[in-house]
């Protein structure tokens, strides 16, 4: 019985933990509103001369609008503000299982999902006097998305996501589980530090929010969608999302009801894949609730001496952020499958709808804001 207490405690911090954006900042929205338009996107890094770099794509750079004034949109991607980025080259798709298979078996790496849970790194994340759980629930996992068989309340995320013990990258639903016919597909259940591990093996970064947005956007500034302001303009399926009743019951329209293999739908205009849907893509960003709302002026500056991180519903949040939505955005609940939805993420957490994908820079590059 002591176990079991336990291992619930545990089970709960740490979903409270790694989902705490998810569950707090997604609710039911309607797409009955009409974007705003500030502007059009002004390009000035021209392509470099140089050979383009495996499987990547240019993004020109330039001034745009990122964030959104659309009145049925978050709060953390208010107010839609003027930024400007210099161009880079960006990964095409998503890190796939296996790329990420070739790097653990040349660099033995293990990800956080195979370790141990520290107890002195999880409890910098929880109120004070959190009591520590036996040791023997401080074991490797990871969040999974596990639809029940009926409709639930949207308020309470416990009931579709549960803490499974041995799941990981290469065991995405748990230890019976593996990627056999997914070799193709998005790597998930990686963190932060697994996915700077993979970027520095492969000599490249994780993208800055603004680099990541601007890329995604695709030169179609003030969209509501990176394709436009329809979410399925002809009846067409653009992006890997959840159509039918969140979380209960998702109809496949769009062909999956899980992960896609990377590139199964058309490329932006830049020539990126699955930058909405699919997986939720990590950046190099610390989460800040009030982001644009600072840049703007009209909030103050966070010190980040204190915490770099902010998120008014988790105070001891440390949290990076995610952008562009993944298979398990719904109309219905969670309508993040636009360029301008941000998320945290726990730094040291991944979950079954979390990946990334890669940037590099140019000679001479120089990221400024305006």
């Amino acid at each position: 019985m002591k176990n079991i207490r336990a291992k619930r405690l545990i089970n709960t911090k740490v979903t409270f933990l790694s989902l705490v954006i998810i569950g707090f900042s997604c609710s039911e929205k309607s797409q009955t509103q009409s974007p705003e338009s500030e502007g059009q996107i002004v390009y000035d890094t021209p392509m470099p001369s140089k050979d383009t770099p495996k499987g990547m794509a240019w993004i020109p750079g330039g001034e745009f609008t990122m964030g959104t004034n659309e009145a049925d949109a978050y709060a953390a991607e208010k107010p839609a503000v003027r930024l400007k980025v210099e161009g880079f080259w960006m990964d095409t798709h998503e890190v796939t299982n296996a790329e990420f298979a070739e790097f653990v078996e040349q660099t033995g790496y293990i990800t956080m999902a195979e370790r141990p849970i520290e107890w002195e790194e999880l409890k910098k994340q929880l109120p004070p006097g959190t009591p520590k759980p036996d040791d023997s629930v401080l074991v490797p996992g990871s969040l999974v998305f596990t639809p029940p068989p009926y409709q639930v309340p949207l308020q309470d995320i416990s009931l579709w996501w549960t803490w499974v013990n041995g799941a990981s990258w290469k065991h995405p639903e748990g230890p019976e589980s593996n990627l056999e016919g997914r070799e193709n597909h998005p790597v998930v259940h990686i963190a932060y530090d697994d996915a700077v591990a993979y970027a520095e093996w492969v000599g490249k970064r994780l993208p800055t929010e603004i680099e990541w947005e601007f890329a995604a956007r695709g030169g179609m500034n003030g969209k509501r969608f990176a394709w436009g302001d329809e979410l399925t303009p002809n009846g067409q399926y653009l992006a890997n999302t959840f159509q039918g009743n969140f979380p209960n019951e998702n109809t496949g329209m769009d062909g999956f009801v899980g992960t896609s293999p990377v590139k199964s739908f058309a490329p932006n205009t830049f020539g990126l894949f699955d930058m909405i849907g699919n997986v939720w893509e990590l950046t190099s960003d610390w989460y800040d609730a009030l982001k644009f709302a600072r840049l703007a002026g009209e909030a103050p500056k966070l010190d980040a001496g204190m915490n770099p991180c902010y998120n008014p519903d988790n105070p001891f949040a440390q949290e990076r952020v995610i952008k562009g939505g993944s298979y398990l955005c719904a109309a219905n609940y969670c309508v993040n499958y636009r360029p301008s939805a941000r998320q945290g993420q726990a730094y040291d957490s991944g979950t079954s709808n979390v990946g990334f994908r890669l940037v590099k820079d140019p000679e001479n590059k120089n990221l400024t804001l305006k």
